[in-house]
């Protein structure tokens, strides 16, 4: 399975559009090569370089195994038009939140999930609770990674 986004290449510059400095859109991401008993998938995005604990951006899950893109500036509402629910980020909001570094330059982790079933969770779970609900059920996973840095 890969995940791959039409605004950046793995390692690069995410845009600025798609940061705390823009207009904090979600970046637009689409994935391919599944297995084929996927019946759901949940993303999370996170940035392990934060000051005090990695700091989660996004939350997102049951996004139905026919799903294979979200578009960019996916509205911060708690469930998604085509299916799929979002957490809460570390910003303590529903959706996505752009990456907002207070220092120097971080690196952003997307990784997205296949899961053998979808999660029994409101919407508005956490990271926590997320990872919690797929244990055991991962069926393969895919990673993009992003770095930003704010300009002084």
């Amino acid at each position: 399975m890969h995940l791959h986004s039409p605004a950046f290449f793995t390692g690069n510059t995410i845009p600025f559009q798609y940061t705390c400095d823009g207009d904090n859109l979600s970046p637009p991401l689409s994935w391919d090569s599944p297995p084929n008993a996927t019946v759901s998938y949940a993303l999370i995005v996170e940035d392990p370089d934060a000051p005090k604990e990695t700091f989660t951006h996004w939350v997102v899950y049951n996004i139905p195994a026919s799903i294979e893109y979200l578009s960019e500036g996916v509205v911060n509402h708690s469930t998604l038009p085509d299916g799929g629910m979002q957490g809460k980020n570390d910003f303590g909001q529903l959706g996505f939140g752009g990456p907002c570094p207070p220092s120097g330059t971080h690196r952003y982790f997307f990784k997205l999930y296949a899961l053998d079933q979808t999660l029994d969770l409101s919407p508005g779970a956490s990271k926590v609770d997320v990872l919690a609900a797929i244990e055991g059920h991962v069926l393969e996973a895919a990673e993009l990674m992003g770095r930003y840095a704010r300009q002084s």
